[in-house]
């Protein structure tokens, strides 16, 4: 401590090495006096650094984009929202009104609303997947990894994550909204009605056996998809992914990613049941939301299981590490040179 007290400050801090504020503190915990010398200037730099960090100036405020990568998601989102809303308010609303004057206006707030987000929610969760589907296809036909994707394909790509977040969201909101069925009031005297008329046909028990087991069947679906979705949510964010290897968060993001949309297919067919043949559901001739909302995520099933097959399943890997197919790229540059 004599030495210490000998050497000035300014000497004092260039012989300090570079260590990081912790480090500091865990070193010179025993010397008070070398301890106040070396975190002044340490604090002094780190209010400035978070001043800094925390101020943007004002010529940069204008020139930053606002959320650049979520404006395709975000626009899609609110696009199909739109779409389906104003498709389940024909069909729910507007179509008994105008046949038969009943106001159904009540179910918008609650019903309507909650038609549209599975819709939507599904078909997120379908484009999610539906490029990398593209992208596969694409390779087989280059026969290498090395080309480049189109723009919009390459794009869409670097989106995913935003998609799938966005899922997630509607997912929740669906389960949220329908969990506060039994809270509404129209739900209360629709109970009251039923079971007046349950005593009027003197019905002793209205078990329906099917119907009990379909309830339960997708509602444990639906379950297990949104658990699946929230695991996927939470491994997106940067301070959990970079935890995982990269096969881990492969395995989470595609295996069980394609799982959660199987289950949500599966979720809404079995909500549907025996409506599929029901006539009294095409109303004005137009399909019910549930047969529209799975078409595109069977799509991508059904493009998953071929190229699951092991003929194609082979070649993609092959081709991921670096195999190029000779012939098809030769074949590909004489077109080209040929359109040229």
């Amino acid at each position: 401590m004599e030495i210490g007290q000998n050497i000035t400050n300014q000497e004092l801090w260039k012989m300090k090495p570079t260590r990081s504020l912790e480090e500091d503190d865990y070193l010179n915990k025993n010397s008070t006096e070398t301890t106040s010398v070396l975190k002044r200037p340490v604090l002094w730099n780190l209010d400035r650094t978070t001043l800094d960090g925390f101020e943007c100036p004002p010529k940069l405020q204008h020139k930053q984009e606002l959320f650049p990568e979520w404006r395709l998601p975000i626009n899609i989102a609110a696009i199909i929202s739109s779409l389906t809303f104003l498709y389940t308010l024909l069909r729910e609303v507007i179509h008994p009104f105008v046949t038969s004057r009943q106001q159904y206006f009540y179910k918008i707030p609650i019903l309507v609303i909650n038609e549209v987000l599975p819709v939507v929610s599904i078909t997120l969760l379908a484009l999610v997947y539906l490029p990398g589907v593209i992208a596969a296809f694409v390779q087989l036909h280059n026969g290498t990894k090395y080309k480049k994707f189109p723009h919009w394909l390459d794009r869409w790509m670097l989106t995913r994550k935003q998609f799938g977040l966005l899922s997630f969201f509607f997912a929740v909101l669906h389960a949220i909204y329908s969990l506060s069925y039994p809270m509404r009031r129209s739900y209360r005297y629709k109970l009251l009605n039923w079971a007046y008329q349950q005593v009027q046909q003197k019905k002793e028990d209205a078990w329906i056996e099917h119907d009990v087991w379909r309830m339960e069947i997708y509602l444990s679906l639906g379950i297990m998809a949104l658990a699946i979705l929230a695991l996927l949510a939470v491994t997106s964010l940067p301070s959990v992914s970079r935890s995982l290897t990269w096969r881990e968060f492969q395995y989470i993001q595609s295996k069980l990613g394609i799982v959660s949309l199987l289950l949500c297919t599966i979720h809404a067919l079995i909500f549907a049941w025996n409506k599929w043949v029901d006539i009294k559901q095409f109303v004005w001739y137009t399909p019910p939301t549930f047969m529209i909302s799975v078409f595109l995520p069977i799509v991508v099933l059904m493009c998953k299981a071929i190229l699951f097959l092991p003929c194609l399943r082979v070649k993609i890997r092959k081709i991921r590490f670096g195999w190029e197919d000779v012939a098809k790229i030769n074949k590909i540059d004489i077109e080209m040179s040929s359109q040229l």
